[in-house]
């Protein structure tokens, strides 16, 4: 994200200024000085300020910025530096109101603390703490229980703490004593706990009526409860509120401090520490070094942090003391913090900078006063809207009110800084200050405003990022007013910062005369906020005008798949094919008349019949229904097919290279081509046969097709088609009453190629004729599909799986009758059918896994119990089959064991009969014929062939088993 330069934001704008003294009426015998400053947004536009002086009073002011803003909207001036000065044009009659001074006591006032729960003011002076009421009416009480105070806090709840109730612990709830007595109980870590009050209701503590803070008081910290008395309870001492303490000893040097949820982080001229009220330890944070100034920190009460300051590096901690996120770095050591949304404001020396809390970048600065002017002090409700800031110098006051995101977006764009705009935006969507309706206004805003500068494709960018801008508010850009959609544009929308639309022509020629100014002014050492770019190297108007056309169809075509109304789809449809039209773009405008579109004819039939464009005319009275029409077109550009009105872009390329003769054959085979598409699905007889001349004449194959086609609801008649056929083109005539003949041929021939045939016919209705192809070419689930789902033949479909012999083509058959695809009904009729005829074959359980749930069983019971019963005769006759195979393979097992079982005697004699040696002991084997040889001649001859020359694999020895002898 790209930094913004501090001279172009305007983060906060001065509204008032007013001397504390002169407006409180003192005389100028009594000087007073400014040494703190409180805010408390009273209502959303009223806004109390508390100035405590070193005199001991203080000073209430009502502000109203209200009242000044609409009559002095930009009062802020920047002086030579570049820095914004606020004190100019400020007029704080109206806006800046005195209401009261009180005396609290003879020395400074050194804090002054809103306690808006309980509608009290707390103020430290002198090391006491006084209790006032909102508006300064009642009289000043002092806590008398409590004294040597160098620091207050007011306590930020958490979510994530672990108590919610941090005094809760320190005094039981049913020991709070009377004003007088005292209640110690020791607590870990060095707490003990006393209560003060009178007859105090317990609950009323820990609600929307009471507060907590914590207070330094010499070597303890003090944590004070204070909440509104029930009735008849009375504390005089405490200025009609009830008080609950708890102190935690041990603590010294306390000159600054924060409180969130359990944990407080005091500042000391050593270092932070951070001490746990739930557990009662302490962990030093990090220390100061020597030279290092005083300690000083800032609760963030938006983000439940704590910002510690070291010199003019600020550390932001979370509740537990770690860091969270960068450092901030500040151009000088601050005197005064304070936190507006977002941004962390700094204050000296009579200056004001404002940082963004997340990306540390300095977006504003003000300069009110000189240098050496004294201390500086910046104020602001943070614990409520924190929209009005108050920076003092010891003798004024200045007041200050947040601009809105909206007008520091609006003020950028005036001085065309539109990457810092854009970045502003994101920086607000990230800290969630712009609703997503605004951003979406934001950059309809900007894209207009950079359409006037005539940088076409980053306002169409922005055009497409906003959620809320209508197709519509580009209607007057294309069209001149008036005209069909101009009581769609939306008026009075944005902010003025752009003129009213125009048509794009005059936007350019209305840019480049700006441009010609910019450069005459440049020249004349004039500083202007034209683009440098446009400076440098001009433009022309052509490629202005060809940008700023691409860039709106590219607008369009995106608004086509948005959910338009029916009017602006309209407008959306012709003005793209308007500007379609004026950038020549044949395909582009044939391809969206040819598809559906919401095209109005009327605008368009007189544009594209003067510019030539006759073939995107045929195609959108085509997609229009307007047949005749584009029929007439196509007729006429067959027959001027000179002219060149035919010629199809895609093609041209190639048709440069071609000479005459080859362009004008392909120009009227492509007329005719599209006028045949179209009587294809035409069943207007007459409006067929008045163009079915001309076709014929070019191309006879197209004539057929018109003639065959069978996607037209109501076929032709064969007599009038016949008759109105030329008698000199028989080809035309034999082809249309023969298709049953073609069946035939196809089944009967071998003499052909199946796949050619089929390429020939594939996009075509001639569904049994690819039947017969895929037949031939043994595709057998293609053939069913087409029988049984394209021409519902369930006879012709049996016949044709009886002709494939197996089950599975019954079951594949039946599959495609209950589940047909393509959302088609399940065809109950004649999977009933193919179970009568063939139900016997087939498997039962299969059958009852394929059957659909919604399938009557009625229709079927009697066939599936007939397939039941076959199949049970067809399971015994099995049982049979597979005893009787069992018992002949025991037999074949009881003869192998028998003749592995013989016995052979072997006497000194025996000699093997393949060798002739004598045997004695040596091993030997003994084949089925009764042959024996030894071991060597066995594996030599191996275990099929005996030494007598029998191979049995191929001579088997048969012997009767006990199975066949009985």
């Amino acid at each position: 994200m790209e930094s913004i330069r501090s001279k172009d934001r305007a983060v906060i704008e001065a509204f008032a200024e007013f001397d504390p003294a002169k407006s409180a009426g003192f005389p100028p015998s009594v000087p007073l000085t400014i040494r703190c400053v409180s805010v408390f947004a009273a209502s959303d536009s009223q806004t109390l300020v508390y100035i405590g002086t070193g005199g001991g009073k203080i000073i209430l002011v009502l502000l109203n910025p209200s009242s000044t803003l609409s009559s002095a909207p930009n009062p802020a001036t920047v002086n030579g530096n570049g820095k914004d000065s606020p004190g100019s044009g400020v007029d704080s009659t109206e806006a800046v109101e005195f209401l009261k001074a009180v005396s609290v006591s003879n020395r400074l006032i050194e804090s002054i603390h809103v306690l808006s729960e309980i509608g009290k003011v707390l103020v430290l002076s002198d090391g006491f703490l006084f209790l006032l009421d909102l508006f300064l009416a009642q009289p000043v009480r002092k806590l008398g229980f409590i004294k040597d105070v160098t620091a207050v806090s007011k306590r930020i709840p958490c979510p994530e703490s672990s108590s919610s109730d941090p005094l809760g612990d320190g005094v039981p709830k049913g020991e709070i004593l009377r004003t007088g007595q005292k209640f110690f109980q020791k607590l870990g870590g060095g707490i003990r706990a006393n209560g003060i009050g009178s007859r105090i209701s317990e609950p009323h503590r820990g609600g929307a009526n009471s507060c907590i803070i914590a207070v330094a008081a010499g070597k303890r910290l003090v944590l004070i409860e204070f909440f509104l008395p029930g009735s008849g309870d009375v504390d005089s001492d405490s200025g009609g509120v009830s008080v609950l303490q708890k102190e935690i000893l041990g603590i010294d040097g306390v000159r600054t401090m924060a409180w969130l949820g359990d944990s407080i982080i005091v500042g000391t001229s050593d270092g932070y520490i951070l001490f746990s009220t739930s557990a009662g330890k302490s962990t030093p944070i990090f220390m100061l070094p020597d030279s290092s100034g005083p300690p000083r920190l800032k609760s963030l009460w938006r983000s439940k942090e704590v910002l510690l300051l070291v010199d003019n590096v600020g550390v932001v901690v979370d509740r537990l003391g770690q860091p969270v996120g960068g450092s901030l770095i500040f151009q000088y050591i601050p005197e005064s913090i304070a936190e507006m949304s977002s941004y962390v404001i700094v204050a000296r020396d009579g200056r004001v900078d404002l940082y963004r809390k997340k990306t540390g970048a300095n977006v504003q600065s003000l300069s009110f006063a000189k240098d050496g002017v004294g201390s500086c002090i910046v104020a602001i409700d943070d614990r409520g809207s924190g929209e009005v800031v108050v920076v003092a110098t010891p003798y004024k006051a200045l007041c200050f009110c947040k601009v809105s995101p909206e007008e520091q977006i609006k003020n950028l764009l005036r001085k065309k800084n539109y990457k810092e705009a854009i970045c502003l935006m994101e920086e607000f969507e990230s800290e969630g200050e712009m609703t997503k309706e605004m951003l979406s206004f934001v950059h309809a805003q900007v894209g207009f405003l950079l359409l006037f500068d005539l940088h076409f494709e980053d306002a169409v960018n922005h055009f497409l990022l906003s959620e809320t801008m209508q197709p519509s508010e580009i209607f007057p850009f294309i069209m001149q007013d008036p005209n069909r959609w101009s009581q769609l544009v939306p008026r009075n929308r944005y902010w003025g910062l752009h003129p009213p639309p125009m048509p794009l022509e005059q936007v350019i020629d209305d840019g480049l005369v700006a441009i010609q100014r910019s450069m005459f002014l440049r020249k004349a050492g004039v500083d202007t906020v034209a683009d440098e770019d446009f400076l440098l190297n001009p433009p022309s108007r052509a490629e202005l005008l060809e940008s700023a056309i691409k860039n709106i169809i590219r607008y369009l075509c995106i608004s086509r798949d948005k959910d338009l109304i029916l009017p602006v789809k309209e407008g959306v449809d012709t003005l793209l094919m308007y500007l379609y039209r004026a950038l020549n773009l044949v395909g582009d405008m044939e391809k969206l008349a040819s598809s559906q579109n919401s095209c109005v004819v009327e605008e368009l039939e007189s544009l594209l019949d003067d510019s030539g464009h006759l073939r995107t005319l045929a195609f959108l009275y085509a997609s229009k229904g307007m047949c005749s029409k584009a029929l007439t077109i196509w007729r006429i550009l067959a027959r001027n097919y000179s002219t060149g009105l035919w010629k199809d872009p895609a093609a041209s390329a190639e048709c440069d290279s071609l000479d005459i003769s080859t362009d004008s054959i392909s120009g009227q085979k492509s007329a005719a081509s599209e006028a045949a598409k179209l009587l294809q699905e035409s069943s207007d007889q007459d409006l067929v046969l008045e163009h079915l001349g001309w076709i014929a004449d070019i191309d006879q194959e197209f004539a057929v097709m018109v003639l065959t086609s069978e996607k037209r609801v109501n076929q032709l008649s064969p007599e009038k088609v016949l008759a109105a056929v030329d008698p000199k083109k028989v080809e035309i005539q034999q082809r249309y009453p023969v298709r049953e003949r073609l069946q035939l041929f196809l089944q009967a021939s071998d003499l052909y190629d199946p796949e050619e045939v089929l390429d020939v016919i594939e996009g075509s209705e001639l569904w049994l004729e690819k039947a017969i192809l895929y037949r031939k070419m043994g595709q057998e689930t293609m053939v069913l599909q087409i029988l049984a789902l394209k021409l519902e033949d369930c006879e012709a479909a049996e016949q044709y799986c009886a002709e494939i012999g197996r089950n599975d083509a019954y079951m594949q058959l039946l599959d495609m009758y209950l589940d047909p695809l393509d959302g088609k009904e399940p065809m109950f009729k004649a999977a009933v059918r193919l179970l009568h005829n063939h139900g016997e074959s087939l498997d039962p359980l299969q059958v009852l896994e394929k059957l659909s749930p919604e399938m009557p069983l009625q229709l079927a019971a009697d066939i599936i119990l007939r397939m039941l019963r076959a199949r049970v005769h067809h399971h015994r006759q099995g049982q049979i089959v597979h005893n009787l195979s069992r018992a002949i393979r025991l037999d074949a097992q009881l003869a192998r064991l028998e003749e592995r079982s013989r016995h052979v005697q072997i006497n000194d004699e025996s000699i093997c009969d393949s060798c002739h040696a004598r045997l004695g002991t040596k091993l030997f084997a003994m084949y089925p014929d009764d042959s024996v040889v030894c071991y060597k001649c066995y594996r030599r001859q191996g275990e099929s062939t005996s030494a007598r020359g029998r191979n049995f694999k191929q001579d088997t020895v048969f012997k009767a088993g006990w199975l066949v002898s009985r």
